[in-house]
Parts: C-alpha cells; sequence; structure tokens
C-alpha cells in the first residue's frame, strides 16, 4: 500500500464519517471516575458590566426612551475616500453639518464636494487665527486639532471638546450667522488633512439653488429657537419679580420621535446524548455541567454584543460630545479626570486589562498614587475612588490603541440601564430559558438555550468614551 492509499478515506474506514454532535462516553466517563473537579473552561471572566448596570424588566420586547425635544442640528461626522493621498469628502455625508441636516439634493451635495480643496499641515502649525476673517469652513479628515482662545492672563485657554479629529467640522455656522472672525484658534496637534470650502463658493452655489437657499432660511429659523444649554427646548419662567408681574406661559415639549431599544437575542442549541445522561451522571450531572459552560459561553457573548453591537452596543452609542481623546497617547490622571469632569454621579470605569496597566504606568511616571478599592468581595484599581473595572471585550484596534468607558447608571440618574425580560417560558436564570427541543433517531436530545438583553442609554452624558488609547507605548 503507498502513502497515498494509506491516507484515503475508504481505507481508513471513514467514508462514512459523521460530525460528532453530542459529548462522547469516553469523554463523559471523566467526570464518574476518582475524586475530580467540575469541567473548567477558559474564557470566564468577571463580566464586570453585567454585575454592575442596574436591570430594567421590560414588557413587550421593546423599551422606549423618552426625552425632551433637542432640537437636532447634526452633531455627526462627516466621511471621506482617498485615491492615493488625494482626500475627498463623501457628498452624502455633508449632510451631517448643522447647516445641511436632512438635506437630500444629492447634486447640490456632489457640487458641493467638489468646492473642498484639501490642504495639509504639520503638527504645531495654526490653522485659523482667533480674530482673523472667517472665510471657509473646515472638514477635519486626518488628525488631531487643538481649539483655545486667548486667556484673561496672557495664556492660551483650551476651549471645551477642544479636540477635534477625524471627521468633525468647524465654521460652519459662519455663513448663516455672518460672522466675520473666528472666535477661537485651531493648531494642528499632529500632522492633519484638512478640507476647505470658501465661504464665496457656497454662497455662489447657493445663488444657483433654490433647495439649498431654503435649506439655509430653514436652519436660520431653527438657530432663533430658544435653547438651553443642552439644546433642549427652553422652558420658559421667570425669578426676581415683584408683584403682579405677568409670568410666562410654557411647556415641557417631548422628542416625537424616541428611541425604542428592542430585546436582543444570544442562541445556542446544547446536544446531549441520552446514553451519557442515563448512566454517567454520577457523581456529577453531566446535562447541568453542559449547560453551565454553555450558560457561560453565551453570558460571556452577552456582555460582548452590550459593547460591540453596531445597533445598541454601548461603543457605537456614546454621543458624539461625550467622545474625547486622550492629550499624549496613553491613558493619564488628566484624562481620567476630564471624563468624569464632563458628568454627575459617576459610578465606575470599564477598560481593557492592557489599559488599565497603561494608566498605571502613566501614574507611577508621575508619582501619582491610585489606590485599590473593594467591590463586592474583590480588590480593583480606582482613580478618585470610582473602579476601574476590566474588560476584555473592549477592543483593541491593530495600532494599539482602544477606548475606556466611565458610566452613570441606574433610571434613577438618567444613566445607562441593562434590558430583560423575566419570567419567560422555560426560565432557567433571568432573561435566559432552557428548553427541550426533543430527542432525535440517533437518541440525542437537543436543548434549546436563549437569552435576552439589551442596553440603553437614557441621557447622553450618562456615558462617556476616552477614545485613542494607546496601551503599547
Amino acid at each position: 500500500m503507498t502513502a497515498t492509499d494509506a491516507l484515503n478515506p475508504s481505507n481508513l474506514g471513514l467514508e462514512n464519517a459523521q460530525p460528532q454532535m453530542s459529548l462522547s462516553t469516553k469523554a463523559a466517563r471523566n467526570l464518574a471516575e476518582t475524586t475530580k473537579t467540575p469541567p473548567q473552561m477558559q474564557g470566564i471572566t468577571p463580566r464586570w458590566l453585567l454585575q454592575m448596570l442596574p436591570w430594567v424588566e421590560v414588557t413587550g420586547g421593546a423599551y422606549r426612551v423618552n426625552r425632551r425635544l433637542t432640537y437636532n442640528v447634526g452633531d455627526g461626522r462627516v466621511s471621506f475616500t482617498n485615491t492615493g493621498a488625494e482626500v475627498r469628502v463623501i457628498p452624502q455625508t455633508l449632510c451631517e453639518l448643522p447647516l445641511l441636516r436632512g438635506f437630500e439634493d444629492i447634486e447640490v451635495l456632489n457640487a458641493l464636494a467638489a468646492r473642498f480643496v484639501q490642504q495639509e499641515f504639520s503638527s504645531g502649525q495654526v490653522i485659523v487665527q482667533e480674530g482673523q476673517p472667517a472665510d471657509r469652513v473646515l472638514l477635519i479628515a486626518h488628525g488631531k486639532v487643538n481649539k483655545f482662545k486667548a486667556g484673561k492672563y496672557e495664556a492660551e485657554a483650551l476651549q471645551d471638546a477642544y479636540i477635534l479629529s477625524d471627521g468633525a467640522h468647524f465654521g460652519d455656522q459662519a455663513i448663516v450667522l455672518s460672522q466675520d472672525t473666528w472666535d477661537v484658534s485651531l493648531r494642528a496637534i499632529t500632522r492633519c488633512i484638512v478640507l476647505s470650502l470658501p465661504i464665496q463658493a457656497f454662497r455662489e452655489l447657493m445663488n444657483q439653488s433654490e433647495a439649498l437657499q431654503t435649506q439655509v432660511d430653514r436652519f436660520r429659523a431653527i438657530l432663533r429657537q430658544p435653547r438651553d444649554k443642552h439644546n433642549q427646548a427652553a422652558i420658559a419662567m421667570s425669578a426676581g419679580h415683584s408683584q403682579e408681574t405677568e409670568l410666562p406661559r410654557t411647556f415641557v415639549n417631548y422628542d416625537l420621535n424616541p428611541r425604542e431599544y428592542e430585546l436582543s437575542v444570544a442562541q445556542t442549541i446544547l446536544q446531549v446524548n441520552t446514553r451519557v445522561a442515563d448512566l454517567y451522571n454520577e457523581p456529577m450531572n453531566q446535562t447541568e455541567q453542559q449547560l453551565r459552560l454553555t450558560i457561560e459561553a453565551l453570558r460571556e457573548r452577552q456582555e460582548y454584543e452590550m459593547l460591540n453591537n453596531p445597533d445598541f452596543g454601548l461603543l457605537h452609542n456614546a454621543d458624539l460630545k461625550q467622545r474625547i481623546f486622550t492629550r499624549t497617547g496613553p491613558p493619564t490622571p488628566d484624562d481620567f479626570d476630564e471624563l468624569l469632569s464632563r458628568r454627575r454621579k459617576s459610578r465606575f470605569f470599564l477598560a481593557h486589562p492592557r489599559a488599565i496597566a497603561a494608566f498605571g504606568r502613566e501614574c507611577n511616571r508621575r508619582g501619582v498614587d491610585s489606590p485599590s478599592i473593594e467591590v463586592n468581595g474583590k480588590i480593583v484599581p480606582a482613580w478618585r475612588n470610582y473602579p476601574i473595572f476590566p474588560c476584555n471585550k473592549i477592543p483593541i484596534t491593530k495600532e494599539g490603541t482602544t477606548s475606556i468607558l466611565v458610566l452613570r447608571v441606574g433610571e434613577e440618574n438618567q444613566g445607562v440601564v441593562g434590558l430583560h425580560k423575566t419570567g419567560i417560558p422555560d426560565e432557567y436564570q433571568p432573561s435566559l430559558s432552557v428548553r427541550l427541543m426533543g430527542i432525535n433517531e440517533k437518541a440525542i436530545m437537543s436543548y434549546l438555550v436563549t437569552a435576552y438583553y439589551s442596553a440603553a442609554i437614557l441621557i447622553p452624558d450618562a456615558l462617556g468614551v476616552l477614545e485613542n488609547v494607546e496601551v503599547g507605548r
């Protein structure tokens, strides 16, 4: 017999081989003999996010988040495409500019995109200077930019949301407000690619397009609406008046299209051979052990989805104004303080273990003490007495960067909440069911294991994200 013949499946008796569908009796005997441990499994983590989130009961399969009416003037990010060194803005994404939110004339958007001019700035170079004529709209295609203005004591004062990065825009309201000069300065932190549109070019196109003129008029009317500092419809009131002053009339307006979160699902089918369940159930129940490990894997997947799912995951649903960037790359105490300062009643940080290690190195380098605290009987690192929980579900990019989250939690605090539904048929754990599907012709029992869950951010500042955190330096 040749070597080729020896590897022929028919000579090995494998011509009718079938994939294994359940635990074999040989493996099952490992739980039925000698002194032993329950089956062990790599990949089980503390799952701090699932532990620390308050869980809200969802009836009807959906959870609606009602908010006060906020004038949505488009704070999204613009997207770009490049051919070699040439960068162009994708016309449809110009609708992320406040001025063009909801504008649907693709021909006009194409004409606008063609009028943007590419510019490059090196680190430290000033892009626009406070006090100079505001004569263009700027799109940050790549890089980081500082926003600052002259301080009271001859020092530069960084502005709120002081770092602009990929996809950010600046200066578009100058078209509507007829600003004469820039009220802040922009300086490149890193090498930057910027696309600029002269205001004169925009106005020339506006004179040719009635639809664009109508869009500008509509946006100008929105800017005249009374708003509070959070862009919510203002509640009129009077204070400090005397005697019979006529009081303002008001009402609290609601968002007409509130966000609804439907419960997501993670499912699998567990198969157990009846022979294994009948003969090898002592001293450990084989079905229970199989089910325990399956549920552990489902819960790990649940936490991953609650962070990374594009529809409801926290990393994708964090408000753009609540995403900030590190000052120098690695996570520093200054960056953590910046996260905390942007919200009230923060409860905890969530970070990849490598990001926590990087933060510890920065604390050591500065000689800053970062003490640990006890939570649920476990010692975890902390900053400003807020625990920093490890979570390996937060991704690390190929460039060695990751994100760090800080959360305020609970409905009573208008924070982040987990969503589930208890009391479902065949419930094995809260919002997790195990249903016997039957026994097939090979005497294999099948169990459908299902977990229902989601997460909701009640108001934007309930979640903050520190982005582009370097963990390898």
